[in-house]
């Protein structure tokens, strides 16, 4: 199986990004890994594999990634696709698609299957932290270096409260 945690460290290490690796206790929540790590629960990003049905014989796959404090917004990837409809994609296909446990993937796709998109929300942030890879490590980066080699879609897929 594909280390993900030693891809995307090689991947951030090509393109010159300023990161940095904490590892702790395995957790997945995004609610208990931010007390854990430190860092504000907004700060996170959650990413989380999605279905979208373009129409009855077209899918897709997209990464949806949103802000901690954030949950998903289907009916805004629906807009912004203008799919049928979207649903979580099945636990066997995100972590297919991911090579990941399902609470450690990480906010970048290394599948030309797996389409990026982030909410406009996670640049509130000049720091990111996420899930990666695993779930006993996690990675803080600048939002800019983040957005320069994820280059996720920016569609309005978050909701708070």
């Amino acid at each position: 199986m594909i280390d993900i945690h030693k891809q995307l460290c090689d991947l951030l290490d090509q393109h010159g990004a300023a990161y940095r690796v904490i590892e702790h206790e395995p957790e997945g929540r995004t609610e208990i890994i931010a007390k854990i790590r430190g860092n504000k629960i907004e700060q996170s990003i959650k990413s989380i594999v999605v279905q979208v049905r373009l129409n009855r014989k077209e899918n897709l796959y997209c990464l949806a990634n949103v802000p901690g404090d954030s949950r998903i917004d289907f009916d805004g990837i629906k807009r912004h696709f203008d799919a049928d409809s979207v649903a979580f994609a099945s636990r066997e296909k995100a972590q297919a698609l991911t090579g990941c446990a399902i609470g450690a993937i990480p906010p970048f796709s290394f599948s030309d299957q797996l389409e990026v998109l982030a909410d406009p929300l996670i640049r509130e942030n000049e720091e990111v932290v996420f899930n990666a890879g695993r779930l006993d490590r996690s990675i803080f980066m600048s939002l800019e270096d983040y957005i320069r080699i994820a280059k996720p879609q920016f569609a309005q897929i978050a909701l708070r409260g």
